[in-house]
């Protein structure tokens, strides 16, 4: 007996040390405060195309983008909409006019101030035919726009809209005193080259597919970020990306799953890292051209659902660091249709019976053959997505097993998109979509989306959708939005524009002496002008 008490009481001291020497630590990063300098270096497979937001179309440059451009609203970290460059907004008791009160004081980059005329300006300018904006519908839905003092605008819908708020983020405020009066090419080649903002960073320098790096802006309304640079370093290879990463050549990159794995296992280089993982706003998909003969009928697209298994796929390609997706949405919104999880699950058999439906049968070598030509066609993946390319790997063979030969071919980012994305020569795709807290998927998948710019590349065109993707846009009852949604959702599943693939988790690896990084519903970037590094332990020393 006093053998147990004496083994209870150096436990409970040894708790008591610890807690102590625990508080002790906690009160010393407490008294540190945030010190000026320092780069961020990041490292990304992919290059930016364009630097302004209302014509980008991929997700690099619009990362790029935020943080030179400041939008009037935004998503806050517990993603509702809070002001931007908006001191607040008031939004009318019938839904249709929308008044926006701005902050004072926040100035372009040259030093002049930001006024509700650089609004009218890109407003102007996103809703110009001659502009190729793909997120033009959004602001053609505005019946007028007002001005009523520099610092507040008035804008009214046709009728209301219920991404009438949200859509008012960085799209359209542009420097009216740089633009007004240029061409497109000056928009496209010069301004989108080498952008003036009036974000907490600045445009520096821009080499192509090797890196772009952003500077302090000493101007920023809240005060200069505390890091003097955010370096973005372009890698096509993952392997490589890794490499720099445990030379200390990059800070952050997002790591594949393998090399979240193998951060893991080893402790050296983990206690190097915080390590951030969350389910992500996005998913992957296969997108076919409906225009080619393969993909028009329905029957053909729900087959290669069918023989497709998505458990496999994640399990393969992402080693588990994801889940199956069955449509659009990330499974915890609220607006999420569980039902649509029983729409095609793997089953070969049925795979084969709808593709014998559709005409197909069994030719030389067990391939399938419809009027005497194979079912083969190529599957375009990205350079550097290794889990992209494992999937298509993985998809490979199991269509090979039911009589489909599929030949992959990798391209490097830019070229996949502008040459054979943005042009529509292409038969199926590996991509994936960024999303947002609302469930709008008008820009995706509505048939006036069809043509570049439009983002509904892979040229799907259902009426019946369509009906349901405006009433979506013009319903504000969350209940009645809901029910609308989930039948969008279940059109999707019996359609198959895409076989939806899987929701990768977001795996983030950034150096430790980074600090005021704070995890929320957003994610991780949304406050990196806050971020900032101990005195002693900056590497970079560049003023």
């Amino acid at each position: 007996m006093n053998r147990k008490i004496k083994t209870l009481l150096l436990i409970v001291f040894i708790l008591i040390l610890y807690e102590a020497l625990f508080s002790q630590e906690k009160a010393e990063v407490k008294k540190l405060k945030p010190d000026y300098g320092d780069a961020l270096v990041i490292g990304s497979i992919a290059d930016a195309s364009i630097l302004i937001p209302m014509i980008a179309t991929d997700v690099m440059s619009h990362e790029v983008a935020e943080h030179i451009f400041l939008g009037i609203v935004k998503y806050g970290p517990d993603l509702k909409i809070i002001g931007d460059i908006a001191e607040r907004f008031e939004i009318s008791p019938d839904q249709k006019t929308i008044t926006f009160y701005l902050k004072k004081g926040i100035k372009w980059e040259d030093g002049v101030e930001v006024t509700a005329e650089d609004v009218y300006f890109g407003f102007k300018l996103i809703t110009s035919p001659e502009i190729p904006s793909p997120y033009a519908s959004d602001f053609l839905e505005v019946k007028d726009f007002k001005i009523i003092d520099p610092y507040t605008f008035k804008v009214t819908y046709k009728r209301p809209f219920a991404l009438a708020l949200p859509s008012w983020g960085n799209i359209v405020v542009l420097p009216k005193h740089i633009l007004e009066g240029k061409s497109l090419d000056y928009l496209r080649n010069v301004f989108g080259r080498k952008p003036i903002g009036n974000g907490p960073f600045k445009f520096e320098k821009w080499k192509t597919q090797q890196e772009i790096v952003l500077k302090y802006n000493p101007l920023y309304y809240k005060g200069r970020p505390y890091l003097n640079y955010i370096i973005y370093r372009i890698i096509p290879d993952p392997t490589t990306l890794f490499m720099e990463l445990k030379s200390g050549g990059i800070d952050w990159i997002s790591l594949t799953p393998l090399q979240y794995l193998k951060l893991q296992r080893e402790s050296k280089l983990k206690r190097k890292f915080n390590i951030y993982k969350y389910s992500s706003f996005s998913f992957t998909y296969i997108g076919y051209n409906l225009k080619h003969p393969l993909f028009k009928d329905k029957k053909v697209r729900k087959a290669l659902c069918y023989a497709i298994n998505k458990e496999e796929v994640v399990k393969g390609a992402l080693l588990g660091q994801g889940r199956p997706a069955y449509g659009p949405y990330k499974p915890d919104t609220w607006f999420y249709n569980k039902k649509i999880e029983k729409s095609c699950p793997y089953n070969p058999r049925k795979a084969l019976e709808l593709l014998y439906e559709a005409g197909f049968k069994k030719g030389k070598k067990g391939i399938l053959e419809k009027d005497g030509r194979p079912f083969e066609f190529t599957l375009l993946v990205n350079q550097g997505n290794l889990s992209r390319l494992l999937a298509a790997q993985i998809i490979q063979r199991q269509l090979s097993q039911i009589g489909i030969k599929v030949n992959i071919r990798v391209m490097e980012w830019t070229t996949l998109i502008h040459q054979f994305i943005d042009t529509r020569r292409f038969e199926a795709v590996i991509l994936g979509w960024a999303t947002t807290p609302d469930p709008d998927l008008y820009d995706i998948f509505h048939c006036s989306k069809i043509k570049s710019p439009g983002l509904n590349f892979v040229s799907y065109c259902n009426p019946e959708l369509d009906k349901l993707l405006e009433e979506g846009r013009y319903t504000l009852n969350k209940e009645k939005r809901k029910k609308i949604y989930y039948k969008v959702q279940e059109i999707l599943a019996e359609d198959q524009p895409y076989t939806f693939l899987y929701i990768p988790m977001s795996l983030e690896a950034i150096h430790k002496r980074f600090q005021g990084i704070k995890p929320a519903a957003i994610g991780i970037g949304y406050n990196i002008e806050e971020w900032w590094v101990p005195k002693k332990m900056q590497k970079y020393l560049i003023p």
